[in-house]
């Protein structure tokens, strides 16, 4: 017995293929490459022009090339306190900057200062959002692309509270209708990135010096239809990723398998250093073809 079980390893041994060298596993490729900016707030100020082209550059300049760009919105540094000479001059620099000192595609979704809401301009033509998506020649301030495998919706995150005093998160209820057809349209085996300017889901506002007995949340800081929208994105398994800004802090929170990442600012504490521990920088996102991806936070 202990003869037949011998021969039987031996023959079983000699039946594995023999080893060859140049078999060699390697890793999956990126479909994508992809950088998150957002919050720029640029102006002609505090060494902004300088300092946004350094992150250009940077970006441009990484060793595995970057596809496009996802721009997250606050473009410009503040259209909601100032005069058309100077939400002119703001806009001039941000074309002027993207046409000699950045060479790749960008998508953008508007920020709460991206908005004219200044009181002295209500009855103008551009008021609202109007101008900057003249600007950035976008018909609306939502849609949704495809490239390599994969389903961009870039989302409108900021509007008035109702009594039109102050902004808040949310998509209302024509883009949450259009959000639900477009997941709907996806096939299953196509994972979507989503990108918002407010963070859909974020922990980033319990930060606080000085905490009495609770917590506050505030609608312009996180989206006000939050379990609205997660309950969308768990009957669509392919909603892998959501992008946002907005805080200026580096976060990154998973929660139903969806993950929310909400990136720091290019100008950091608004040009003036970093914010909070978060330092001025972007996000680098490798996107595969399973809808899988890899992620950091770059310091320029």
């Amino acid at each position: 017995m202990q003869r037949r079980s011998a021969l039987k390893s031996i023959g079983a041994a000699l039946m594995l293929p023999a080893f060859n060298p140049s078999i060699v596993t390697t890793p999956a490729k990126p479909v994508l490459r992809v950088a998150h900016i957002t919050d720029v707030h640029l102006k002609n100020d505090l060494g902004a022009p300088s300092k946004f082209t350094r992150c250009l550059h940077h970006i441009q300049q990484q060793d595995a090339k970057v596809d496009f760009i996802l721009n997250g919105g606050d473009i410009v540094f503040d259209m909601n306190k100032e005069n058309i000479g100077t939400i002119n001059k703001q806009w001039q620099l941000q074309r002027s900057l993207m046409k000699n000192e950045n060479g790749l595609p960008v998508k953008y979704c508007l920020g709460n200062h991206d908005i004219w809401w200044y009181e002295d301009g209500k009855g103008e033509a551009l008021y609202g959002k109007k101008y900057a998506l003249e600007q950035l020649q976008m018909p609306k301030p939502y849609y949704s692309f495809t490239q390599q495998g994969w389903k961009f919706i870039i989302l409108d995150s900021v509007h008035l509270d109702v009594d039109d005093t102050w902004y808040i998160g949310k998509l209302g209820d024509e883009q949450f209708a259009w959000l639900e057809n477009e997941l709907k349209a996806t096939p299953v085996e196509m994972a979507v990135l989503v990108m918002t300017h407010i963070p859909i889901l974020t922990a980033t506002n319990l930060i606080e010096d000085e905490i009495v007995n609770k917590w506050t949340m505030l609608g312009g800081d996180m989206h006000t239809d939050t379990s609205k929208i997660i309950s969308l994105f768990y009957k669509y398994p392919n909603v892998k990723l959501c992008l946002s800004g907005h805080i200026h802090l580096r976060e990154k929170l998973v929660y139903n398998n969806v993950t929310y990442i909400c990136n720091g600012a290019v100008s950091g504490s608004w040009w003036e250093g970093n914010r909070r521990e978060t330092y001025p920088g972007y996000g680098l996102i490798d996107l595969y073809a399973d809808g899988s991806f890899d992620e950091q936070y770059v310091k320029y």
